[in-house]
């Protein structure tokens, strides 16, 4: 499995190819690509590359999803026997951001398509009718 951390709207965050996440809004249209080369961190089938902020060469690159706000926080600010309150509230622009994948000097390290080819293949059990054959034998 690999993952990167990449730095957005000020937050750091790490991210996966295939998975979306919520980020800050982001001034692109829903269902254009999107290229984030702020990578503060690469790893990839145990190898670890770390940058000095940032890693030379890398890039998560994914798709905007949609715009939509936040939930809604409130600010309430009193000065006790004053008759002194205001109330505000704030709701924070978000982009949803679903991840193709992460590539470095550019070639694609990982992305969304090889995360569910490297899903695991279930093996069936035998069927309990060829056991018990065996069994009366």
């Amino acid at each position: 499995m690999s993952y990167a951390i990449i730095e957005t709207g000020g937050k750091q965050l790490r991210v996966e190819p295939g998975r979306f996440y919520d980020i800050e809004l982001l001034a692109v249209q829903p269902e254009e690509n999107v290229t984030i080369n702020s990578v503060l961190l690469v790893q990839h089938n145990g190898e670890l590359t770390i940058g000095r902020p940032f890693v030379e060469g890398a890039a998560v690159e994914g798709t905007v999803l949609r715009h939509f706000r936040g939930r809604k926080i409130l600010v309430y600010k009193m000065k006790p026997k004053k008759k002194t309150r205001k109330k505000r509230g704030h709701r924070q622009e978000i982009t949803r951001l679903m991840i193709n994948s992460i590539s470095m000097n550019g070639s694609v390290v990982a992305s969304s398509s090889q995360e569910q080819n490297e899903t695991p293949v279930t093996t069936e059990a035998p069927s309990t009718e060829e056991s018990t054959e065996a069994t009366s034998q």
